[in-house]
């Protein structure tokens, strides 16, 4: 069956990016991130064939057993690994593409009241990372790095690492070719502008130089 497919998928992910991980048996029975994802499959089928309250029954029960909340209306793509992910929460228009990672205490949500369309769409091989939280109706492009902490409160372009509060892109390209799951070694965004405006000033101050240089 498709199901039971997409749940060895699911563990040999986590196999994959964890270094904590063993073996399978392991896996299934120590890592709430794979339950999350293994109730939230009848739960999002319930949801699209209009059952939404056995949906969020389910999604309910997944979250009081693993401390992760997913809306059943919620899209999630193969090879998700949700690490730890105690307090996650994604919300119900969120989607979430292939091979995403995410961290502990992390939102997926909206901003408002508004209906419709209002929680993020996640690229493909995205990471976001511990306590980050993505807020609105805008897409993360594939293979970005949401770093810890972060608020990301508009578009991210793909191959992009953002940081801060809110949220500002400070490294951009490069195309990724394998999981890069480093949360720490990212640029700090307040020297990125300190570096940048110091460069400004050279430049200035050579210009400056110049133009008192052919006064002479």
């Amino acid at each position: 069956m498709a199901l039971f497919r997409e749940i060895r998928e699911d563990i040999q992910t986590v196999l994959e990016r964890d270094p904590a991980a063993r073996n399978s048996l392991e896996v299934l029975i120590c890592y709430p991130g794979v339950w999350a994802l293994i109730l939230h499959k009848p739960a999002h089928w319930c949801y699209r064939m209009h059952l939404k309250l056995l949906g969020r029954i389910i999604s309910q029960l997944a979250r009081f057993f693993t401390g992760i909340e997913i809306h059943p209306g919620a899209t999630v793509g193969r090879r998700c690994f949700i690490d730890h992910g105690m307090a996650v929460v994604i919300g119900e228009t969120t989607e979430i593409g292939d091979d995403v990672t995410i961290y502990q205490g992390v939102t997926l949500g909206g901003t408002g009241k508004h209906v419709g369309k209002r929680h993020p769409t996640i690229g493909n091989g995205v990471v976001v990372a511990s306590g980050a939280k993505v807020l609105g109706p805008f897409t993360v492009g594939d293979n970005s790095k949401i770093g810890a902490g972060s608020v990301v409160l508009k578009e991210v372009p793909p191959n992009c690492t953002v940081v801060g509060i809110p949220g500002q892109i400070v490294r951009q390209g490069g195309q990724k070719v394998a999981a890069d799951l480093d949360q720490v070694d990212l640029p700090d965004p307040v020297a990125v502008e300190l570096e940048s405006l110091r460069r400004h000033i050279i430049a200035l101050e050579k210009k400056v130089k110049e133009l008192e240089d052919q006064q002479k």
